[in-house]
């Protein structure tokens, strides 16, 4: 089957465009494979298959919410030392599926091991044994229908038939695409590192586009490396980097059932053993991936629900980060601020509403705010030279910049968000239809 184009090309963002896509090709002991298992009404790529033919190191940080689906509760119970496959299916989030949906994803895996051991004894000199351990999953889509097991069963054997050693940007763009739902775009990222004298890839796909608010990663992420590192070390830099990424952003303040970030280590580099995150070995390493996840994030807030504009909100010279990040999200999520900002009216009294209403203490004599360059509000009161009709233009603009300072310390904390317009609420009131 060809690649799925529809919703990609049905997007009207004007910034929609193939070159805004990084080239992701080839990464050593990762192969990539994607079907259709006519899991939608229309004919698309919706069933994926990630396969580590060697094994891969791993870690993963999962949503937050009391009530979490079964393909987490699944990836959670195995606790493998190594990953040999990753199975995504969208349209279908397996959650509040109970025995029904645990048990599918049960005889998938089994299912899956088995044939990917005929798969090794095939093509491997030293064929590993793959237990239904070391079968992972991530499943997005709607709530509480019935696991779809029988298309998606029917499916592994196309799948594992679809296994090639190489990859290039075509199938990684495929691969991206079939995990979205509501997504209008891909999300890929990618970055080139060292790790002492040796060179590392660093791959990263995404989807998310509504019930985006963090409390770990909010959404799926997945991200693929060739460097040698432990399954300790991948955990320690993944739940640094989450921080200020995916825990950073917000389209509609909605946690998911389903969010999983996960990060893979192919091991194929011998790079330098690493053995704390604090080693200088590493530190390059560290930034390259904070860049792949802060990518990923604000591509998935680019494309939240109805989106026409992309906001930034910075708080500054705060008592400490949680404070902080209280307040920015009190603005990022504020109804009244999200639709201001959707109809160009510069409504800083929303501002100061949803500062107000966050908790932390506030220092009123000094607090500052600005869009963009504009003083806004300067030593607790309105600007004496604010200007309304500049400030007006200024909101006409499709990127926002909310920044705040509090003076109570000297902490800050940056959130990105998007407007909240009739789209959102169309889109959402047919989701299912």
């Amino acid at each position: 089957m060809g690649i799925n184009l529809t919703n990609f090309l049905s997007s009207k963002s004007k910034d929609t465009k193939m070159m805004d896509f990084q080239d992701l090709d080839h990464l050593d002991g990762l192969s990539i494979s994607v079907v259709s298992a006519d899991l939608y009404k229309d004919k698309r790529d919706d069933l994926s298959m990630f396969y580590f033919r060697e094994g891969a190191n791993h870690a993963s940080i999962y949503t937050q919410s009391k009530i979490i689906s079964e393909n987490i509760k699944w990836n959670i119970n195995q606790k493998p030392q190594k990953i040999f496959s990753l199975i995504v299916n969208t349209r279908n989030a397996n959650a509040f599926t109970g025995k029904q949906g645990y048990e599918s994803l049960k005889k998938l895996a089994n299912l899956t091991s088995k044939q990917l051991n005929q798969k090794q004894e095939t093509d491997e000199e030293n064929p590993r044994k793959i237990s239904p351990k070391n079968i992972m999953f991530g499943c997005t889509g709607t709530i509480g229908e019935t696991y779809p097991y029988e298309k998606i069963s029917s499916n592994i054997s196309n799948l594992v038939n679809k296994i090639r050693y190489t990859q290039n940007k075509f199938i990684w763009m495929k691969a991206a695409l079939a995990i979205m739902t509501t997504d209008t775009k891909p999300k890929l990222s990618m970055e080139e590192c060292y790790i002492g004298n040796e060179k590392v890839k660093i791959y990263g796909i995404s989807k998310g586009s509504g019930m985006i608010y963090p409390n770990m990663a909010t959404t799926l992420v997945y991200i693929f490396t060739d460097a040698s590192l432990s399954n300790y070390i991948l955990g320690k830099l993944l739940k640094k980097n989450i921080t200020n990424t995916f825990n950073a952003i917000s389209c509609d303040g909605d946690t998911s059932t389903n969010d999983m970030a996960t990060i893979f280590a192919t091991n194929v580099i011998k790079n330098p053993h690493v053995k704390s995150i604090k080693d200088n070995k590493i530190k390059n390493f560290d930034k390259a991936l904070n860049k792949v996840l802060l990518n990923l994030a604000k591509r998935v807030v680019l494309d939240g629900e109805g989106a026409s504009k992309f906001i930034t909100v910075n708080i500054g010279k705060c008592k400490n980060e949680i404070e902080a990040k209280k307040i920015a999200f009190s603005v990022a999520n504020s109804p009244l601020v999200k639709t201001a900002i959707a109809g160009g009216d510069p409504n800083w009294g929303r501002i100061i509403m949803a500062v107000g209403k966050a908790g932390p203490k506030i220092n009123l004599k000094k607090l500052s705010i600005k869009f963009g360059d504009l003083t806004i509000v300067k030593e607790g009161k309105l600007f004496q030279s604010y200007d309304e009709n500049l400030t007006s233009n200024y909101m006409k603009g499709e990127n926002i910049q909310i920044c705040i300072d509090i003076y109570t310390g000297k902490k800050n904390f940056t959130a990105y968000t998007m407007d909240l317009t009739k789209k959102y609420i169309e889109i959402n009131a047919d989701y299912r239809s």
